[in-house]
């Protein structure tokens, strides 16, 4: 498998925006509301460098927004495109995540998702993330993790 995780640049947007639509429009009707990661301002985070895309020989299959904060990492959204999920992109870039958080001298990454996204905690707890608290913001019910590094 020949992959390359990269910055992400502005001639990726409309990729960014369609793996993001993609991977979270399963979503809507079981949370009864769009996630968070839809409605992302995706131009404005490429130009802040929080956005990394993995790209094979097929093109850009999963793209991951990392944000710098006081105390640690926070891995914002990672999403994999519909076609291209099980091949194990979602694990290489936590990885990366990871790696990307102790490059940086961070002893934790933190992520939340939302609480009826019941297999992506169960994904997080098997890679080390442990819920931190639970907690309802821009009307989301939301599940904090963290991972110490």
């Amino acid at each position: 498998m020949s992959f390359d995780i990269r910055p992400a640049t502005v001639a990726d947007v409309p990729a960014i925006e369609q793996i993001v639509a993609s991977a979270y429009a399963p979503y809507v009707a079981r949370i009864g509301a769009t996630p968070g990661p839809m409605l992302d301002d995706y131009p404005a985070r490429v130009a802040r460098n929080t956005v990394h895309v993995l790209e094979t020989q097929a093109g850009i299959q999963a793209i991951l927004v990392l944000i710098p904060e006081e105390d640690c990492l926070l891995l914002d959204n990672i999403a994999v495109s519909p076609g291209a999920q099980g091949k194990g992109y979602g694990r290489l870039l936590l990885r990366f995540a990871e790696g990307e958080a102790r490059r940086l001298g961070y002893a934790h990454i933190r992520l939340y998702t939302q609480e009826k996204m019941t297999e992506n905690i169960g994904i997080y707890t098997r890679y080390g993330y442990v819920e931190t608290h639970r907690a309802e913001e821009i009307g989301l019910k939301r599940v904090f993790m963290k991972k110490a590094l």
